[in-house]
C-alpha cells in the first residue's frame, strides 16, 4: 500500500456558536490541510498518482474557504466551525474528487500546536 499525502492552507475568521471561552469571539486561523491518499497498485512509470491533481482538488476547496468568514459559508452557515468539522468537510469533498485509490485522513491545523485528524 503506498500512501500520499499532500498539504496546503488558508487563512479564515470563525467563530464558534454557543461555545464558552474565548473562540466564541470573532478571530482568524491561517488553517493548514494535509490529506494523505491510499493506492494499492502503482501505473506503467512506477507512480501512484499524481501529485499536482491531489494538490489541485485540495486547493480548490481550500480556496472556497479562504479570506471569508466561515460562519457565513454553507455548510457552515448551519455547521458550527470547527476543526473538527472541518477536517470532515474536506474529507467528504476530497473524497468525491478520486477516480483510484481512497482518502484515508485529513488533518487541519488551526496552529502549529493544535491539530485535529479525520479518517472514516
Amino acid at each position: 500500500m503506498f500512501f500520499t499525502s499532500v498539504q496546503y492552507h488558508f487563512d479564515s475568521a470563525h467563530l464558534l456558536r454557543n461555545y464558552k471561552g474565548k473562540c466564541a469571539s470573532l478571530h482568524g486561523h491561517r488553517f493548514n490541510v494535509s490529506a494523505t491518499f491510499a493506492f494499492s497498485e502503482l501505473d506503467e512509470l512506477g507512480i501512484s498518482t499524481d501529485f499536482g491533481i491531489l494538490k489541485s482538488n485540495l486547493k480548490s476547496i481550500a480556496d472556497s474557504l479562504d479570506h471569508c468568514f466561515l460562519n457565513e459559508k454553507p455548510p457552515f452557515d448551519k455547521l458550527n466551525p470547527t476543526a473538527e468539522n472541518l477536517s470532515m468537510y474536506f474529507f467528504q469533498e476530497l473524497k468525491k474528487t478520486l477516480t483510484k485509490g481512497k482518502i484515508t485522513k485529513v488533518t487541519i491545523y488551526e496552529s502549529p500546536t493544535a491539530w485535529v485528524e479525520y479518517t472514516e
